[in-house]
């Protein structure tokens, strides 16, 4: 469903991003590293990738903190899909505050009720144990049947300062229109974009034009694009310049009309 406009609710404004932010997929210290090395402003720490990325034992965020104090937000979900339950609530909640005390400076979390709409209640009380932290919600709004409603609801969560999401459930390259359209219909829904799920360098410049000022990338930055290989700090940097050259043009272009 292409937006015609989901607006942040009053009291959600906050000064536009300009400096693009570029967020790194990390399986473990050494990605983190490679990451920091690249450029990158921080990392998503998860595991279990063929689970479409699972919340990692706290001791790697420990190793992370000990040798790169690049910002960390951990992934908080224990099982696939996206849909929770108490018990795996419970168990997220003790792991947000031993992340925490390992060094992690925010977290990414999101649920959907089974009947595929955001899961308020279940997303909130987990915000709620973050003592302000900071989080991201994941790409379970890629998976909403009403993207649109979806937005609304996410967007009035507190904490929440950017949503990962590719547009589409089958990645960005079906998913462009969609985050381009609405990121043009709403600058603040737009601040709070972070693209990423198959995210392309060819991607970037439409993005960017669109108004984004955020990117995610995994396998982007891998020599083969894959999970099997360590997180390189030249693809990484290549990314960082690309993201930053583009932004910068698109806001160079907006500011001459």
């Amino acid at each position: 469903m292409t937006s015609q406009g989901t607006h942040v609710g009053e009291g959600q404004a906050r000064p536009r991003r300009t400096r693009p932010l570029l967020e790194v997929i990390a399986l473990g210290p050494a990605d983190a590293v490679a990451a920091d090395e690249g450029g990158a402003d921080r990392i998503e720490l998860v595991t279990a990738m063929e689970a479409d990325g699972l919340s990692p034992d706290p001791s790697v965020v420990a190793a992370i903190r000990r040798r790169t104090p690049i910002p960390i937000r951990v992934m908080l979900r224990a099982n696939e899909g996206f849909t929770t339950t108490p018990s795996e609530l419970t168990r997220l909640r003790g792991l947000a505050s031993e992340y925490a005390e390992a060094g992690a400076d925010g977290f990414v979390l999101g649920f959907l009720t089974p009947t595929l709409e955001i899961d308020g209640a279940a997303t909130l009380a987990l915000v709620e144990g973050l003592a302000g932290a900071p989080w991201t919600f994941h790409r379970a709004i890629d998976h909403a049947l009403d993207t649109d409603a979806a937005w609304r609801a996410v967007t009035s969560l507190p904490g929440l300062t950017e949503v990962l999401t590719a547009g589409s459930a089958r990645g960005v390259d079906a998913g462009m229109d969609e985050l381009v359209a609405r990121a043009k219909a709403d600058p603040m829904v737009a601040d709070r974009i972070m693209a990423g799920g198959g995210l392309r360098a060819e991607h970037v410049p439409w993005l960017a034009h669109a108004g984004i000022r955020a990117f995610h990338v995994g396998t982007a930055v891998r020599p083969g694009g894959s999970w099997e290989a360590s997180v390189d700090p030249g693809y990484v940097r290549a990314w960082r310049t690309l993201v930053d050259d583009e932004v910068a043009r698109a806001i160079d272009l907006a500011s001459s009309r």
